[in-house]
């Protein structure tokens, strides 16, 4: 069995940035029988894909774009399609329901205290935590649309009474030609009319290529390219062999894993190294010999995403599901003068650091 979600971060027209995770100091009650409760995680994968919409607008005078400008190839009608961009892999933990404990905490022993996620994982003991941003933070910030430049060209007298396209666009090759020789002649010092200083160069230079640009979208068309981000939330219980995460089609763009009319994008992952089963594996399982701090051994795994038969991502990653459990003594997080602090990695439920 496994999980999946789809879904999608129209990064346009974000107005806020979601907050990190939020990570709560928490204190053992009498309510709790002195003592914190927290679940540890299974692996979940992010995969998250970099998808680009271009638009495409053909220009009046497209059909003289080769005889005027010498330009060929250019659109010769609207249209919009989409680009698959870069694919990344993250890991999540989320919480497992069937592996909650406590930990508790004697009487009369150093103030002991634990930070959780808000969802309830275990992040540190007697140690202070910060969570780290989360990825799809950067996404979000880095999101962007772009617009081909297209100002508004200046139509002369002469281009507005031409009689036909034809001849329209015969009149805007040749103010196009104009703008070129003005803009040389000022770069060369042969104008008439030199701007007075450095500056006011610039700005004139400026102001002729912007016209000119205006003028050959004319002939060239314009382009817009908007991006996004979409989510693919996988939750495995085992291995996965050519696993769909989501169909892709240039002219629809993301599809869901059963749509048909895109190309599918696989993931598979395969176990590389399984945890071995602790020593007295079946005793630990019996709730009365589990009274230390329940952690988790994640196995290793390789990951990769095909596209039409090509790896367009390969990792090797830990994941849960592919390990075991092992047992913290309760007594090291007991001394009074040196109190354990223990950092755990909340995403996968395993220890990073132990000191004193």
């Amino acid at each position: 069995m496994k999980l999946r979600m789809l879904s999608l971060y129209l990064l346009l027209n974000i107005t806020a940035i979601s907050a990190q995770t939020r990570v709560e100091k928490i204190s053992p009650t009498r309510a709790l029988g002195n003592g914190v409760i927290y679940m540890l995680p299974r692996t979940s994968f992010i995969v998250n894909a970099e998808v680009t919409k271009i638009s495409v607008k053909s220009g009046p005078y497209y059909k003289y774009a080769e005889r005027y400008l010498g330009v060929k190839d250019v659109p010769t009608e609207d249209r919009t399609y989409y680009e698959l961009g870069e694919i990344t892999l993250t890991n999540k933990g989320v919480p497992d329901e069937n592996n909650k404990f406590m930990i508790e905490f004697r009487q009369k022993t150093v103030a002991p205290f634990v930070y959780l996620t808000e969802d309830g994982l275990l992040c540190a003991i007697n140690a202070e935590y910060t969570s780290e941003a989360e990825p799809q933070q950067k996404k979000i910030a880095d999101s962007h649309k772009t617009v081909a430049t297209s100002p508004t060209p200046a139509l002369t007298e002469e281009l507005l009474m031409a009689g036909s396209v034809a001849k329209q666009a015969e009149v805007a090759a040749k103010q196009i030609y104009r703008l070129r020789e003005s803009k040389t002649d000022i770069l060369t010092g042969d104008a008439d009319n030199m701007p007075p200083d450095g500056e006011a160069m610039k700005l004139v230079i400026s102001k002729l290529e912007e016209q000119e640009k205006a003028l050959i979208n004319l002939f060239t068309g314009t382009e817009t390219r908007e991006t996004s981000y979409f989510d693919v939330s996988i939750l495995p219980d085992d291995e996965l062999e050519r696993e769909v995460l989501f169909r892709f089609s240039s002219k629809l763009g993301i599809l869901d894993d059963d749509d048909l009319a895109g190309e599918p994008v696989y993931m598979n992952l395969k176990a590389l190294e399984r945890a071995p089963e602790p020593v007295f594996q079946e005793a630990m399982k019996k709730e009365k010999e589990r009274k230390g701090v329940i952690y988790n051994v994640p196995g290793k795994a390789l990951v990769e995403i095909v596209r039409a038969n090509k790896k367009i991502l390969k990792r090797e990653t830990l994941v849960v599901q592919f390990g075991t459990q092992e047992t913290l003594a309760p007594v090291i997080l007991e001394d009074k003068k040196q109190p354990v602090k223990v950092v755990f990695y909340p995403e996968t439920g395993s220890i990073k650091q132990i000191t004193k």
